[in-house]
């Protein structure tokens, strides 16, 4: 029997969660961490470089403790501001006023923030597009990484101007549905 592969997270993503875990100097993150993440916590993090899944993953359940206090809505915001360091990356992301054109720009780049297919704009109209979220992680990292992706999202579509973006879950992977769909609407 063969290992899966590795599941992989791009170094812009992964850089973000390192930020703040260093920012939060009074926590003791080796009670929430293995000692391979943090090795990863100091070292010099590569944009470019792509970085496990699993330390992703319990990086992110410690920050959801320690710094978001399990407050999901400040998960969410963080995703929001989160579109500024991506744009940093991909200049070509957002498409100035055709959120429509930057969903499409983003179906495009999903691969490139995930090596296994984790994120898949599904559908994309005039003012309104559906993504696939499958992480892969246990039930508090899914819903913790759904929540940011929803901030994200919602974050990308004001950048590319639309107005009234409005974001929902159809279905949630933590809750057992096969994958978590999002459905995001604008004007």
């Amino acid at each position: 029997m063969s290992n899966p592969p590795e599941r992989r997270v791009r170094g812009v993503l992964f850089v973000d969660y390192v930020r703040m875990a260093r920012g939060k100097k009074d926590v003791r993150w080796g009670e929430h961490l293995e000692q391979e993440d943090l090795l990863l916590l100091a070292q010099k993090i590569d944009p470019e470089g792509w970085y496990p899944m699993e330390t992703f993953e319990r990086l992110g359940v410690a920050i959801l403790k320690e710094v978001a206090l399990g407050q999901l809505e400040g998960v969410r915001m963080w995703g929001r501001f989160q579109v500024f360091s991506v744009r940093k990356q991909f200049p070509t992301l957002v498409a100035e006023g055709e959120p429509r054109e930057t969903m499409m720009r983003f179906g495009v780049l999903a691969d490139s923030f995930f090596d296994y297919g984790a994120l898949e704009v599904h559908a994309v109209d005039e003012d309104h597009a559906t993504v696939f979220i499958r992480y892969q992680m246990g039930k508090v990292a899914e819903e913790t990484a759904s929540f940011q992706t929803m901030g994200f999202f919602e974050g990308l579509l004001e950048a590319a101007g639309a107005k009234e973006v409005h974001a929902r879950f159809l279905s949630r992977a933590w809750a057992g549905d096969e994958k978590t769909v999002l459905d995001l609407h604008w004007a």
